[in-house]
């Protein structure tokens, strides 16, 4: 019942450092709309960040998995719940702020939904996050069995319907629409390369993602100016191989890649010792002891 107990009903300072940094940027956005009694400012401003933080919290809920496997931090698997339940909260504040901006017209809400077709798919990715949200108990679990793992794959779906809702409300900067997309496909590479068998504690595979995924977002933000805007498609894509600061999209994914790699080799199961050692032995050092022992 508490998000800060353990499976065993222990506390977890882990679970603990979870959940605050969860509700941290719902109260930081949360906090100009109260302040400022629901200015429309504050709200508009509110919808757009409460988004987009639901689509980053389901993608780190999605992010879980393959950390665990790279990582083998077994603990990671407590917490894969809580934050799928946040990214549900995340996007019923987001719906909730729509409707206090449309002056809770529930019809004006409802026709809007239905004529605006990134509202819909918008809507349909809410829909989808109440039924994961609901079915995410122990006793849902018990009670879907082995359907209750093909359910929860809809996250994929549902991930994809928030990205594409997402891209339709930037209109010309995709910027981080595009850093979102990207992220996904990463994410469902990493899921790829251990379908395949490939191990996510190989340098090979990792590397593999890394460069993939950095493409894959470059192409995401070529074709999506291409086809949905009148900016220079061309341009977009020169930028993105240039380095610049901020960085484009697709060097973010790639560089991200890459420091999974490093979160790989310098886990915790002793590798970097072992990366150390092996560092001195080639120039012929011995590693130097403390006194203490």
């Amino acid at each position: 019942m508490y998000p800060w107990l353990d499976p065993s009903g222990r506390f977890s300072f882990f679970k603990l450092t979870v959940f605050v940094a969860l509700i941290v940027p719902g109260i930081m956005l949360l906090w100009p709309v109260v302040l400022e009694g629901g200015a429309t400012i504050p709200v508009k401003e509110a919808i757009l960040e409460s988004g987009d933080w639901t689509i980053r919290i389901l993608l780190i809920s999605l992010l879980i998995t393959p950390l665990r496997r790279i990582t083998r931090f077994s603990k990671l698997v407590q917490v894969r719940r809580q934050i799928g339940v946040a990214a549900f909260v995340y996007v019923m504040v987001h719906l909730s702020l729509y409707a206090i901006s449309q002056n809770l017209d529930l019809g004006k809400i409802v026709s809007e939904i239905f004529l605006r077709i990134y509202l819909t798919i918008g809507f349909a990715a809410v829909v989808g996050l109440s039924i994961l949200a609901a079915t995410s108990t122990k006793a849902a679990m018990r009670k879907l069995g082995a359907n209750w793992s093909r359910l929860h794959k809809a996250s994929y779906g549902i991930a994809i319907l928030g990205a594409l809702h997402f891209f339709m409300q930037s209109k010309i900067d995709v910027s981080e629409a595009t850093l979102m997309a990207g992220f996904f496909v990463a994410l469902m590479l990493y899921r790829f390369a251990h379908w395949r068998g490939w191990s996510l504690r190989s340098f090979m595979p990792l590397l593999t993602v890394s460069v993939v995924a950095g493409l894959a977002t470059a192409g995401i933000e070529y074709a999506w100016y291409a086809l949905a805007t009148g900016v220079p498609a061309d341009r977009v894509f020169a930028a993105n191989l240039e380095w610049m600061w901020p960085m484009r999209p697709a060097w973010t994914v790639f560089l991200t890649g890459l420091f999974m790699i490093v979160v790989c080799q310098f886990g915790r199961d002793g590798a970097a010792r072992t990366v150390i050692a092996n560092v001195m032995a080639s120039l012929r050092l011995k590693p130097q002891h403390s006194r203490g022992g």
